[in-house]
C-alpha cells in the first residue's frame, strides 16, 4: 500500500533540542466593502482647514480598535475616507494633531507619527519607550510638545522636532542606531510620580501645564518642559478617565468612573465645582472654545451639555453604545465615537432649532456622586435635544465570536449585528452569509468527523480575523489535492495547507519580485514543495507543477490553486516582527519592495523563494491490522504498520485486498479445491475451506475499529480521534463480507 511500511523494532528517539522561537507571521482578514472601521472607535480629533473655494474642509481622524487610523473629509452631510494609516498591530487608543503631524498611540506599546494631510500614509517614525499599553496623548496647540501615558505608569513628554530628526551618518555607522526603538541622542522628558496606570492627559496651548490622571484617583499637575511635579489634586473616588485644560492652563476639567465631572482651579489648587450629570462612568469630555460649557459622555450612552457657571445641563443625544470619545467641529457640530465601528455627527445647541430647544428638557446638575442616577429613578428621563444624527460614518460590525471547523480551513463567525458567516481562511474570503441565525445550531450543522492538525491559531481582538502562522506548526497539515478540488489531481497528490496558503497570500509579491532585474527564480514545481516521508510515494513539488498548464510553468509565476486564491476577497493586512524596530503591519498589496521582503520571517522566505519546509513531527500514524474476530480472512501481516495520518481507510482496504491476493498462490488454490486440510499463511493457520475467488471476482473487505464499521473516506487521524479515542497504538480489523 502506498505510503505504508513496517515500523522497526527499535524505539525512535526524538530530538530533545528545541529550536529558538521563530518570528510569527499574521494575516488579517476583513469583510469590509470600502474603507470602513471594523471595531470600536477609541478616539476622534477634528480640524477645519480653508478650502480652495473659500469654504472650509473639516478633517476628522478616527483611531479604532481594529488597529488603524483613518482620515475623513467632512462637508455638510457627506463624509468620505481620504486615507488609512496602518502600522499599529493592536488597538489605537488615542490620536492628536501637532501642526502637520498626526501622532497615534496603541496597545502595542508604541507611539507613531504620520503626515496628517499627506497622500503618503506610511508611518514616519515609531517610538518604543513605553513598557505597557499607551492609552493617552496630549498636544500643545502652540508648541511641538506631545505627552504620552499608559498602563505602565510612565508619562513622557516628546519634542517632535527633535525626536523626528534623521539619524546622523556617524550614529548609523556606529551600530545599534536605536535604543528601544528611539534614536540615540534623543530621550523624552520623563514625568516621574505615578505608581499606577494613567488613563488621561491634557496640556494647555503654550505647553506650560500638563495634567494626568488614572487609577490613583488624583489629578497630578506637571511642568512638561522639565517633568517636575507641581501639585496633586484629590477629590474623585474612582478612576479618572478624561481631562481637559483651558487655553491658559488655569482651569482643569476631569471626568471619572465615579460619575462626576469636576472643575479645578489650579491657581487655588482646589476643586471649585462638582457636576453630577451622568448615571455612570464619564469617559469623554469636550469643551467649547470659550471654555464655558462642557460636553460629556460615557458608559450611560448619553451626551450632556453643561453650563459650567449656571450648572444647567441638557441632554444633547443618546447613542446605542458606550461613548468613548467626543470631538467638536467648531462650536456647531459634535462628533461622537462609541464602542461600535460607526460614529456620528450631531448638531450642537448652537445649530439646533428653536423647536428642538423648547422641547428638550434641562436640569441643574447636582453636587453628589450618582445624584443624577437617583433623580432618574425618581423622575422621568430628560428629553434629548436631538434624536437623529446629521451624519453617520458607517463601519463593518466587529466579529465577536468565532470557531474553527474541523477541516481547519473554515471559520464560523458571528458579528456585533448578529450575522453569522462562514470564512475560508486559505483564500481570505467569506463563502457563505447565513444572516441572523443561531450560531450554535449552525456550528452543529457544519460539523464534520474529520481530523486535521491545527496548523494556525486565530483571534478576533481587532474585530476581524487574525490568522497567526508559526513554524513548524503551520506546515503540519496536508490534504489530498482532490479534496481541495484541484483540477487534474491524482488520488495520491497531497498539498501542504500552510505552504499553499503562503504561496497564495504572497503570489503578487513573488510575481513583482521576478519582474525585477537580476531576480532569482521562484520555487515552483522544480523544487521540493513538501517533505517526503515513508516509501517515497508521496507526490512531490514536480507532480504539483504537473497539475497546471505548461504556459504557467514557463512564465515562472507561482502556482496558486483555487482553494488558495486570495484575489477574490479584500486585500489582507500582514503583521510580522521586523529584525529591528519591533512588529509592523501593512496592507498585503503594498509589500512589493525588497525592504519589506527582508522583514518577513526567514522561514516564510525559505518556503516562498526556495520551497524549503522545516522538518515535521508526528506525520505518521502507527497501527495494527488484524482479522476481525470470527472472520474467515487470514492473517496477512505481522507487527505494527505505519502510514501518513491523512491516509484514507480505502487505502487500507486496497492494502488488505493486495495481500489477500498474494497469499492465494495457484498451488494453494488447487490444493484447497481437492483437500479439506488446514494450511498455514504467514505462520498462522487458516481454513482450507475458504472459498476460492473465481476469475473476475474479488472479495468485499470492510475495516472496523472499536466494533464500528469505518467509512472508506475516513483518514487514520479521524479514526484515532473519533473512533479509537485512546493514546496508544491504533487497532484496525478487517473482514471479508462477500465477493464481487
Amino acid at each position: 500500500m502506498a505510503g505504508m511500511h513496517r515500523v522497526g523494532s527499535a524505539n525512535n528517539v526524538a530530538n530533545s533540542t528545541r529550536p529558538r522561537k521563530e518570528r510569527r507571521l499574521t494575516y488579517v482578514l476583513c469583510d469590509s466593502q470600502g474603507p470602513k472601521h471594523c471595531s470600536g472607535i477609541n478616539c476622534l480629533t477634528a480640524k477645519s482647514l480653508p478650502a480652495s473655494d473659500g469654504g472650509n474642509i473639516v478633517s476628522v481622524f478616527s483611531g479604532s480598535r481594529d488597529g488603524t487610523v483613518k482620515r475623513w473629509e467632512s462637508r455638510d452631510k457627506a463624509t468620505i475616507c481620504t486615507g488609512t494609516f496602518e502600522s499599529h498591530v493592536d488597538w489605537v487608543n488615542d490620536v492628536v494633531l501637532s501642526g502637520e503631524t498626526l501622532v497615534s498611540c496603541s496597545s502595542d506599546t508604541t507611539i507613531k507619527t504620520w503626515g496628517a494631510y499627506s497622500d503618503d500614509v506610511h508611518c514616519l517614525k515609531t517610538f518604543h519607550q513605553h513598557s505597557d499599553y499607551v492609552i493617552s496623548l496630549a498636544a500643545a496647540k502652540h508648541s511641538n510638545l506631545v505627552a504620552s501615558a499608559g498602563l505602565g505608569g510612565e508619562v513622557f513628554v516628546w519634542d517632535l522636532d527633535a525626536a523626528n530628526l534623521p539619524l546622523s551618518k556617524a550614529t548609523v555607522e556606529g551600530n545599534g542606531c536605536e535604543t528601544n526603538g528611539v534614536p540615540q541622542g534623543y530621550t523624552p522628558i520623563t514625568a516621574k510620580g505615578h505608581k499606577e496606570s494613567v488613563y488621561a492627559l491634557a496640556m494647555n496651548d503654550t505647553a506650560t501645564i500638563l495634567v494626568s490622571g488614572g487609577t490613583e484617583k488624583a489629578v497630578r499637575v506637571w511642568d512638561p518642559r522639565s517633568g517636575a511635579k507641581t501639585m496633586k489634586l484629590k477629590g474623585h473616588t474612582d478612576n479618572i478617565r478624561a481631562l481637559l485644560l483651558d487655553p491658559t492652563g488655569r482651569f482643569c476639567l476631569s471626568g471619572s468612573s465615579d460619575s462626576m465631572i469636576r472643575l479645578w482651579d489650579l491657581g487655588q489648587q482646589r476643586c471649585v465645582h462638582s457636576y453630577a450629570v451622568h448615571t455612570d462612568s464619564v469617559w469623554a469630555l469636550a469643551t467649547t472654545t470659550s471654555f464655558t460649557h462642557v460636553y460629556s459622555g460615557g458608559r450611560d450612552l448619553a451626551v450632556y451639555l453643561t453650563d459650567l457657571s449656571s450648572r444647567e445641563s441638557l441632554l444633547v443625544c443618546s447613542e446605542e453604545h458606550p461613548i468613548l470619545s467626543l470631538a467638536l467641529e467648531g462650536d456647531e457640530w459634535l462628533w461622537v465615537a462609541t464602542s461600535d465601528s460607526s460614529f456620528n455627527k450631531w448638531p450642537t445647541k448652537e445649530r439646533s432649532s428653536a423647536k428642538n430647544l423648547s422641547r428638550a428638557s434641562s436640569f441643574v446638575a447636582g453636587t453628589l456622586p450618582f445624584a443624577r442616577a437617583r433623580a432618574c429613578l425618581e423622575n422621568s428621563p430628560p428629553t434629548p435635544l436631538n434624536t437623529t444624527p446629521t451624519c453617520t460614518v458607517p463601519g463593518t460590525p466587529a466579529i465577536v465570536r468565532h470557531t474553527v471547523l474541523n477541516d481547519k480551513r473554515h471559520v464560523l463567525t458571528k458579528d456585533a449585528a448578529g450575522i453569522v458567516k462562514l470564512w475560508e481562511i486559505t483564500k481570505g474570503a467569506v463563502i457563505d452569509d447565513f444572516g441572523e441565525v443561531s450560531f450554535e445550531d449552525k456550528e452543529k450543522e457544519l460539523f464534520e468527523m474529520v481530523s486535521i492538525p491545527s496548523w494556525f491559531t486565530i483571534d478576533t481582538r481587532l474585530g476581524s480575523i487574525s490568522v497567526h502562522l508559526e513554524t513548524p506548526q503551520c506546515f503540519s497539515a496536508e490534504m489530498y489535492a482532490v479534496d481541495l478540488q484541484v483540477p487534474g489531481a491524482s488520488e495520491e497528490q497531497k498539498l501542504n495547507l500552510g505552504q499553499e496558503t503562503l504561496r497564495g497570500l504572497f503570489s503578487h509579491c513573488l510575481i513583482h519580485r521576478r519582474q525585477k532585474p537580476g531576480a532569482l527564480p521562484i520555487a515552483n514545481g522544480d523544487l521540493q514543495s513538501s517533505r517526503e516521508v515513508g516509501n517515497g510515494n508521496h507526490t512531490n513539488g514536480k507532480a504539483s507543477a504537473n497539475l497546471v498548464s505548461q504556459a504557467t510553468l514557463e512564465s515562472g509565476n507561482p502556482i496558486v490553486y483555487p482553494a488558495f486564491d486570495f484575489s477574490a476577497g479584500s486585500s489582507p493586512s500582514i503583521i510580522s516582527e521586523g529584525s529591528q524596530g519591533g512588529p509592523w503591519r501593512k496592507k498585503l498589496w503594498l509589500l512589493v519592495e525588497t525592504d519589506d521582503e527582508k522583514n518577513l520571517p526567514s522561514w516564510c522566505l525559505d518556503c516562498l523563494l526556495h520551497g524549503r519546509l522545516p522538518p515535521r513531527e508526528n506525520t505518521k500514524c502507527s497501527f495494527y491490522l488484524h482479522p476481525y474476530e470470527g472472520s474467515i480472512a487470514p492473517v496477512i501481516t505481522q507487527g505494527k504498520l505505519s502510514a501518513p495520518r491523512i491516509l484514507r481507510i480505502n487505502k487500507v482496504i486496497n492494502y488488505v485486498l493486495e495481500r489477500l491476493v498474494l497469499e492465494r498462490t495457484p498451488e494453494e488454490t488447487s490444493a484447497s479445491q481437492s483437500s479439506s486440510q488446514h494450511h498455514t499463511v504467514n505462520g498462522v493457520s487458516s481454513r482450507s475451506s475458504m472459498r476460492t475467488w473465481q476469475l473476475g471476482t474479488r472479495p468485499e473487505v470492510e475495516i472496523l475499529c472499536n466494533q464500528q464499521l469505518l467509512r472508506p473516506e475516513m483518514s487514520l487521524a479521524t479514526v484515532r480521534q473519533y473512533i479509537w479515542k485512546k493514546p496508544d497504538d491504533l487497532y484496525l480489523y478487517y473482514r471479508v463480507t462477500s465477493s464481487k
